[in-house]
């Protein structure tokens, strides 16, 4: 499998703005021979229709898929590295995730749509959260290296090879809310591997659930699998 490293990127931002303001981008600055961008400046498209042209161009030109917001800092020296060893185990890694899944689950840590967080023994990975380092906490969920069900969608690597010859691709009806709950029930049905990986990132987000966007997306997700 090819190890070259291609980050993929969807920005609201111009590409003068995301190198210079975004938390990716002022990370990315700091590695500048050890990946290559795929970047999608002043994007008002859904997610999914971005990270798909980006699965498809790697068709003639193979790497490890990282699909990332923009809004991640990147604060392991090693990160590259760290997803190469990663995806040696898993076909896809993520940086938090949940073992298993429930029925009418709304997020992989959340067990119903009243947001009642999944018991430690099922969750996966350590991420930080803040702005401004040091992080305004650190949500330790579990352990990472473990193979789950369920990713989040902050940061989420395979190999452009694995997904193509699988036919995994994003669901072009989810724009941002539960696109990464449902392709990893996509990558279940294939045959992958999912797992979490130990990589040291800060997001500047915690997640934004109970909007109406969300519960469309939900009402969507619910409708596709029936569960």
């Amino acid at each position: 499998m090819n190890t070259k490293v291609r980050i993929v990127c969807a920005s609201r931002q111009t590409a003068a703005a995301f190198v210079a303001g975004t938390a990716l981008g002022r990370s990315l600055a700091l590695y500048p021979s050890l990946y290559e961008l795929r970047l999608f400046p002043e994007n008002s498209r859904g997610l999914p229709h971005v990270y798909n042209t980006a699965i498809r161009e790697s068709a003639a030109d193979p790497a490890i898929l990282v699909f990332i917001h923009d809004d991640v800092h990147l604060l392991d020296f090693y990160w590259p590295t760290r997803i190469v060893n990663g995806l040696a185990k898993f076909d896809v890694i993520g940086l938090a995730g949940n073992r298993r899944r429930a029925s009418g689950q709304p997020a992989w840590r959340f067990t119903d749509d009243k947001f009642t967080r999944d018991d430690r023994e099922n969750l996966s990975g350590v991420v930080a959260h803040g702005k401004n380092w040091p992080a305004d906490y650190i949500s330790a969920y579990g352990s990472p290296g473990h193979e789950v069900k369920l990713l989040d969608g902050m940061l989420m690597a395979a190999h452009s090879e694995t997904l193509i010859s699988r036919q995994v691709f994003f669901d072009e009806r989810f724009d941002f809310h539960f696109y990464d709950l449902d392709f990893c029930r996509t990558a279940e049905r294939q045959g992958l591997r999912m797992g979490t990986w130990g990589i040291s990132v800060m997001h500047e987000s915690d997640g934004v659930f109970g909007s109406a966007a969300w519960h469309l997306g939900f009402a969507r997700y619910l409708s596709k699998w029936q569960s």
